[in-house]
């Protein structure tokens, strides 16, 4: 194979200056849904089918189907993990779904650390601090998450990428910006 036809995936980890992470969560959750090496367009799948519905489109249909035995901070993480494909909306997915009362906020800090994950989750907690400062799980992770630097943040989706903003609202009041939260 010439050089010029290899392609190279730019990674999430690469983006940041980091140095990605092999996941053993991404290889438990690959066997469990059957996805295998399908199991990034299987993660996004399932994310927007459990409550990440801004991101709604049409996935392929001989992708698996979910697996209950992933948790949803399972799929929220194995998202973000730094050795995934870089893709924004797959971020943006993952803290749409996380944002619900129903996620345990101490196992999702357990399972960034464990993943790697920090700047990240951190991220996202920090922006959702701007809109909806008591957000669970948001408020948690900003207290208990410890930081882990990497080089470039800027690589992580823009507050305006995480929010519904919008212009006049029709009973004739301000703009109104909302943090995007899990459809339940």
């Amino acid at each position: 194979m010439e050089l010029e036809e290899q392609s190279v995936a730019t990674t999430l980890a690469q983006r940041l200056g980091d140095v990605p992470h092999v996941s053993g969560l991404l290889r438990r959750i690959a066997r469990l849904s059957g996805a295998h090496d399908r199991v990034t367009d299987w993660l996004f799948k399932v994310a927007v089918q459990r409550g990440a519905r801004h991101y709604q489109r049409v996935f392929d249909p001989t992708l698996p189907p979910d697996a209950h035995g992933v948790a949803d901070e399972e799929v929220g993480i194995a998202l973000c993990l730094g050795e995934q494909p870089y893709d924004l909306d797959r971020l943006r997915a993952a803290a749409q779904l996380l944002s619900s009362p129903k996620v345990d906020a101490a196992r999702l800090c357990r399972l960034a650390v464990q993943e790697r994950c920090e700047p990240v989750l951190l991220h996202i907690a920090n922006l959702a601090g701007r809109f909806a400062p008591a957000l669970h799980p948001w408020a948690y992770v900003r207290q208990h998450l410890p930081a882990r630097a990497v080089p470039h943040t800027d690589a992580l989706p823009h507050w305006s990428r995480l929010v519904s903003h919008t212009g006049v609202s029709a009973h004739g009041g301000p703009p109104r910006t909302d943090w995007l939260c899990r459809n339940e």
